[in-house]
Order: C-alpha cells, then structure tokens, then sequence
C-alpha cells in the first residue's frame, strides 16, 4: 500500500510538471481590467486546518479575501471578523437555508442574511431556496433578499447552483424576467452538469444570465459532472475554453461599466474531485488546482 501511495504521489507530482498545459493558454492577457477591480477569493472548503491557518494560506498564496459559509453564533462570528482582519483579507460570505418546509426555510435563510449583514462583508453569496419548491415560494425569497439587500447596502448574489432555485438555465431565466434587481453568482459548472453538455442550446438564457453575474465561481465543469478532475490535463480544453469564454463576456462587460468584478476558486475536495476506488486517493491536488485558477485568472485580466 505504501509503494503505491509513493507511486501515486510521484505520479501526480510529475503530472503537475508538465501540466502547464491548457490553462498556459489562458493566462494570456484579454480583458484587461484594473488591478483594484479584479478581486479572487479562496474557498475553506476541503482545507485541513483551522480559520487563522486557513487565512494565512489565503493570505500567503496571493488570494484577495475568503469566502465562507456566515456562523451560526456570535462567538464564531467575532473569531471570522479577528482572523479576517489580522491577515488583511476582504471577507465574502455564503447563507442559505436548510429545511424542506419553504416557510421555515425563507426563515432560516433570512436569518442568516442578517447575521451576514452584520459582518459587513464584500457580498453575500446565496445558496437560495430549493428546486422542487415552487416558483412563488422561490421568488418570495428573492424578493426578500432584494429588501435585505437595498436596507443594508451590503450586495446580495444567488448561486446557479444544483439542488436550488436557480438549479438549470432556463428555470432561472424565469427568475430573471420576474426580478431587475436580481444578480447572479455565476457557476456555470452546474449548468453544464444539468444540461448534459456546454450549453450551445441554451444560449439566450446563458446570455441573459451573464448579463446578471456580479460574481463567479471559477470551476470547470462538463457534461457528466460539476467539476473536471484537472483543469489543467489537455483532454478538457474544450470545457476550460467554454467555461473562460463565458467569464470573457462578464469581465468585459465590467469593464465597460467601470466595475469590480469577485472570483472564487472552488475547485472542491473529494467526492468533488475524484478519487481512486479502494484507496480514496484524490487524482490531483485541490488547493493546488485553485491556486493555479486563481494566477491564471489574474493573469488574463488585470
């Protein structure tokens, strides 16, 4: 077991030398905005230590700011806002609710709102509602974010995220009509996901949400699956070109209007990213994977 832990390990640091390879091709300069407008945070999600470790990780591999889920109590906000400060990061949060009952859950949600107000962050990502509540019940969420949003200053995004409200293109299209003052934390990974494919039949709704995105969860996905293994292995250069393409036309659009745009790295941790049966060894290296996102990113557009 030892010999093929080793064996796996000197695999995937000799892949990692030579997989300079299709993300190389997008660190070529396009859009370019200002260094000031051009924000990348890091996710803690699959990071193995605790809040001020994680943070001087951030900190040191040259991310922006995190953005993690908002506490649930006061003393685990108190300890988020210290380790925020001292490591001079911006702070990005994620709420959402839980339960299936919608009333309930519009509860919960808008709790955690408020809570994610307090902290004063850069934008409040949602993980909103669920897929199988109804329109009505979804878009009363919305509607109370939008309040939320407008009495406290602080900007509020909804995830195309799978298993909520905004779960497939053209259910969130819906959405979109219905409210101008929604905006969008773009993860378009989902959508392929959902759709089976890169979304060349989806256009218009592809197009109006990106018209809507505020923020972008930088993760490639494809037609089998939210998340590629490695973005940087040559056999998906066609998903990592689609999914830049789409980013293309957010970051252009910001720069016309003189505006910052937020990333997120959010490559995740297994069962994310895949492993290998009977071991569970992950095939490739996640915060490696998301920092290599995040110099690319900086490398196209500021």
């Amino acid at each position: 077991m030892n010999n093929r832990r080793n064996f796996l390990k000197t695999g995937s640091l000799m892949a990692g030398s030579l997989l300079s390879t299709e993300l190389d091709a997008f660190a070529t300069p396009a859009i370019k905005l200002p260094a000031a407008n051009l924000i990348i945070m890091a996710t803690n999600w699959g990071f193995n230590g605790n809040l001020v470790e994680f943070c001087a990780a951030a900190k040191k591999d040259g991310y922006d700011g995190i953005e993690v889920w908002v506490p649930g109590s006061i003393a685990e906000m108190n300890a988020l806002s210290e380790a925020v400060g001292k490591a001079g990061l911006k702070l990005g949060l994620l709420a959402g609710g839980h339960d299936s009952n919608p009333t309930l859950h519009k509860k919960q949600f808008s709790d955690a709102i408020e809570r994610a107000i307090s902290l004063k962050p850069l934008y409040i990502n949602c993980h909103s509602g669920k897929d199988y509540f109804s329109f009505d019940d979804n878009a009363a969420m919305v509607a109370m974010t939008i309040k939320q949003s407008d009495a406290s200053g602080v900007p509020i995004y909804h995830e195309t995220h799978r298993g909520r409200m905004l779960f497939a293109a053209h259910v969130s299209r819906g959405f979109i009509d219905r409210f101008k003052e929604l905006k969008l934390t773009l993860d378009i990974s989902h959508w392929c996901n959902v759709h089976e494919g890169l979304l060349a039949d989806q256009q218009i709704s592809v197009d109006v949400a990106l018209a809507r995105t505020e923020h972008i969860h930088a993760r490639i996905g494809h037609a089998e699956g939210p998340q590629v293994n490695d973005p940087r292995a040559p056999e998906w250069k066609n998903e990592v070109k689609a999914h830049f393409d789409w980013w293309d036309k957010v970051i252009e659009r910001k720069k016309i209007e003189g505006q910052s745009i937020t990333f997120l790295t959010e490559f995740g941790p297994p069962n994310y990213l895949q492993t290998l049966p009977f071991s569970s060894q992950p095939v490739a290296d996640q915060w490696a994977i998301n920092k290599y996102m995040m110099e690319t990113i900086r490398k196209r557009y500021s």
